[in-house]
Parts: structure tokens; sequence; C-alpha cells
């Protein structure tokens, strides 16, 4: 079974948790900032819930497990609702990221809380690599979708914001081009363009979790 999956067994139940997590916070944050920018589309359809129940996609978590990549269910969003389109719109798209950002801040921050003052000098080593292995997959996994969803690709945030930016004339063309959004990474997953899409990916992820920890380390040391 586990040359069918793109995790270990091992590390599967720490993966599953983290991305549970991610998804839910990210999808939660965007319902909340539509509504507090006055769209109660998601609010209304029963998106504004921490719940995962809410915001797990079946399909979309499968391909996490096998694939290594997938998708949660997008909250809907209708911006003629904003009193400001764009602004709101450029908002509610950043909320997402942002909300998976501040997570893997935390999850830093319980990290060097409880392995850097010695609170858990008593616990067993098989409950401290049990600890470790969910709060660094929670960090890790949390800044993924925040520096995945930041690539200006449809239908990811940061094309999102980048829609929100460009003229209207141009704004409509984008519009018209996110049918292929799908196409595009299965595109860049099947060439030679993956292994530069996820260097860039990697080296982005490794740059935000040790500029995070470059924060929260003094507080520790």
């Amino acid at each position: 079974m586990e040359q069918f999956l793109a995790f270990s067994l091992q590390e599967l139940p720490y993966v599953i948790i983290a991305f549970v997590i991610g998804f839910t916070v990210h999808e939660y944050a965007h319902a909340l900032v539509a509504y507090k920018c006055g769209d109660p589309t998601a609010k209304n359809l029963g998106r504004l819930t921490l719940s995962p129940v809410s915001h797990i996609d079946p399909i979309g978590t499968i391909l996490i497990l096998i694939a290594g990549f997938g998708w949660a269910r997008p909250v809907p969003v209708d911006r003629r609702n904003f009193k400001r389109p764009h602004l709101h719109s450029i908002l509610v798209s950043i909320a997402g990221p942002l909300s998976n950002l501040i997570v893997a801040f935390i999850g830093i921050i319980v990290f060097y809380a409880l392995f850097h003052t010695g609170i858990l000098q008593n616990v067993s080593l098989d409950k401290l690599q049990m600890i470790n292995d969910l709060i660094t997959n929670i960090i890790k996994l949390n800044v993924l979708l925040f520096v995945f969803n930041l690539f200006p690709l449809p239908p990811l945030d940061g094309y999102r914001v980048l829609e929100e930016l460009a003229p209207d004339t141009i704004r409509q063309a984008m519009m018209r081009f996110e049918h292929f959004g799908i196409l595009l990474f299965f595109i860049i997953i099947i060439t030679p363009l993956n292994q530069y899409f996820f260097n860039v990916l990697q080296n982005a992820i490794t740059v935000v979790i040790s500029s995070l920890t470059s924060i929260v380390y003094p507080f520790f040391s």
C-alpha cells in the first residue's frame, strides 16, 4: 500500500492532521474576511466554520495522499457584495495564505516552548518524537500552503490578487484563462518544468521557515 502513497505510513497521520488544519484555517479565513467585507455568501452556505467537514474535498484529499498535492473546497465569494470590490477581493484572497503563515508561526512558538524550556523533560522519547513529528508537519505544510497559494497561477490566491490589480480589459482576459488553470498544473507536473517549480517552492519554504524561526528563537535562546 505504501508504494501508492506520497508519504510513508509512519508520517501519514501527521500529514493528514497538518493538512486538515491548514485547509480548514485557510478556507475559514477566506469566509471570515469575505463576511466582514460585506459578502454573506460563504456564511449562508455554512462555510463560516472551523469544522473540517465543511472545507475538506474528498478528491483533493485523496490526491494529497497519492500525489502529494491537492485542494480543499473553495469558498464561494460574490464580489458584487463588496463596497470596494477590488480592495476587498484582494483582502479575501490574501486572508487564506496569511492564515497559514500565522498557524506556522504559532507552531514554531509552540515547538520552542515545548522543546527549549524543559517542560517535556519527563516525557518518553517515543512521545517526544510523536510531538516533534506532529508540530514539524504542521509548520512545514502550513508554510507550503502559504507559499504555494501565492503563486500567480489560476485558481490560486496569488492569481486572484494579480487579477484584481490588473486593468479591467486584462482582467477579463485573465478570467477566460482561468479555465486552463488545472491543465497548466498538470503540464508543470508531467514535464521537466516540475523540477524547476518544486525547487522554487522548496527554496521559498526554507526561507519562510528560517525567517519565522529567526523571530522566535531569540526569546528561547
